[in-house]
């Protein structure tokens, strides 16, 4: 199975590095030096991580044969695609990747339907669930262990416990735009962390 593990953003420096939008939970094994990752659009890959590093909170990568600030910026707002095993899990028992929680029927305890999950979106205090309501409007689920109670993979559904007022009519909402740096101009993508196919992973609970 082939996931989004990240999005170039700008070159950094002249030596060839650019900040990428992580976009799995598992950064080190996804994006270590050595890794080989297919892109989108296809045609500007695969491409080989040289050398990483992390600056001022964000990852800095640079590829093999990309060697300057222009060829790095060429690279701008492509997707990292990795290459996983659908039967593999998070080491953390508390995380799940996005394809895992991708169109889990959204319930309440006692059995009622609050919707589907259509998206996950990860924010840098917690992730979110996007769900589509059955009258098609979508309302934002915070993915903490106070309001998702329980995963069923088998079952095919997420358990939810919400306080008054998240799930009500007045609550409902669209799905953010999300955005890797406000100082870029990057177009959002898939990821494995959710969303059109992402290899990042979702974890349950305050983070």
């Amino acid at each position: 199975m082939q996931l989004v593990v990240a999005r170039i953003g700008r070159a950094h420096g002249i030596k060839g590095e650019v900040t990428v939008e992580v976009r799995t939970d598992e950064p080190e094994l996804r994006l270590g030096p050595g890794a080989v990752l297919a892109t989108e659009p296809a045609s500007t890959g695969p491409l080989t991580i040289e050398t990483g590093r992390v600056h001022s909170g964000r990852l800095l990568l640079r590829f093999a044969g990309v060697s300057d600030r222009t060829a790095a910026e060429a690279l701008r707002n492509t997707l990292l695609i990795a290459e996983v095993d659908p039967e593999d899990m998070p080491e953390d028992p508390d995380e799940y990747y996005d394809h895992q929680l991708m169109d889990l029927d959204v319930v309440l305890a006692d059995g009622t339907e609050v919707g589907r999950i259509t998206e996950i979106t990860h924010l840098p205090s917690q992730d979110l669930f996007i769900v589509e309501r059955p009258d098609g409007s979508e309302v934002m689920i915070p993915f903490v262990e106070e309001i998702v109670t329980e995963i069923d993979l088998v079952e095919q559904r997420a358990v939810i416990d919400p306080p008054p007022g998240l799930i009500d009519d007045n609550a409902v909402v669209a799905a953010p735009t999300d955005s890797a740096d406000s100082s870029e101009d990057d177009s959002p993508g898939g990821d494995d962390t959710a969303g059109d196919g992402p290899d990042g992973a979702a974890r349950g609970g305050s983070t």
